[in-house]
């Protein structure tokens, strides 16, 4: 086979990192049973990190970059996939080729399109797993508000267009006034701004306003979503964009029964990723049009 381009990821001896395309051939790809022939990919918080040194992202010295990809089976060594099958995987996704373990594939659900699928990404698919984990959890539209924050982001705007589109009333939490009229048309009832709370002033139990919680910042907002939950109210702990810290008490789990839910995409299987593809397909179509109309 010819070479292939790829976005190759390299540390450099002062450690910074170096990224550039590159002309790699399958040889030179990481071994796995299946060889893929890549149609799409995105752009995750992980890869922007990973790309620009900011973060230590990279377990290696040099690896071609991308988290996510989507696109046909050109080989395999598994049965489970057949030349020509579609499928979406994580690793290596910035090139015209990958090569990666077949656990590592989940064959793309029926009516979804291969860029849908990289539309819809690791941001889209973590959403649904957190809405899935809440729903499971006893999270009910009637039950009441839903609050997310890192609204304008990957995970939180996605998580904003399923909710709405499930019939929640959808708060958005943002940091970006600018972005308000995008939130509403994502679906988002109401928008609240960070800048309108004192989060040094929370108490351990504040009045009980949202029935779930998306959140994605972790550290003094988490600790005020807690606060403020309802009864038997239902927290999808996502992301740690402010901080990884939670300073806060058990008041809100054991005199409320809060559930705070840790959500792990990687670690959620083939069953759980063909329930949030066909659940969550409409939202992620509908947050595609908009950043389309955006330019994002």
């Amino acid at each position: 086979m010819d070479k292939f381009k790829a976005y190759q990821l390299t540390e450099t001896p002062d450690k910074k990192i170096r990224a550039e395309f590159v002309e790699r051939s399958l040889d030179e790809l990481d071994p796995g049973e299946v060889v893929v022939r890549v149609a799409n990919s995105d752009i995750n918080y992980k890869d922007a990190l990973a790309a620009t040194g900011k973060g230590r992202i990279l377990r290696r010295a040099s690896c071609i970059g991308g988290i996510d990809f989507s696109g046909t089976v050109g080989s395999s060594a598994d049965p489970r996939f057949a030349k020509d099958d579609l499928g979406v995987a994580h690793d290596g996704g910035y090139a015209e080729y990958a090569r990666v373990p077949a656990e590592w594939l989940t064959k793309l659900p029926k009516g979804m399109s291969l860029w849908e699928a990289m539309a819809f990404g690791t941001a889209g698919f973590t959403a649904g797993i957190g809405i899935v984990r809440m729903e499971q959890n006893g999270l009910k539209p009637q039950s009441g508000p839903v609050i997310v924050d890192g609204a304008t982001g990957g995970v939180g705007s996605i998580a904003i267009a399923a909710l709405a589109k499930l019939g929640y009333h959808v708060v958005a939490l943002t940091g970006k006034e600018s972005e308000s009229d995008w939130l509403k048309k994502l679906g988002a009832k109401e928008v609240k701004l960070r800048s309108s709370i004192d989060f040094s002033k929370t108490r351990p139990l504040e009045k009980p306003t949202w029935a779930g919680a998306v959140d994605n910042l972790g550290g003094e907002v988490l600790a005020w979503m807690a606060s403020t939950m309802k009864v038997n109210g239902v927290i999808a702990s996502i992301g740690l964009a402010a901080s990884p810290s939670l300073n806060t008490t058990v008041l809100p789990f054991i005199l409320r029964g809060v559930s705070l839910l840790g959500i792990n995409s990687t670690e959620c299987g083939r069953r759980c990723s063909r329930r949030c593809a066909v659940r969550f397909r409409s939202a992620s179509c509908r947050r595609r049009s908009m950043t389309s109309s955006r330019g994002r």
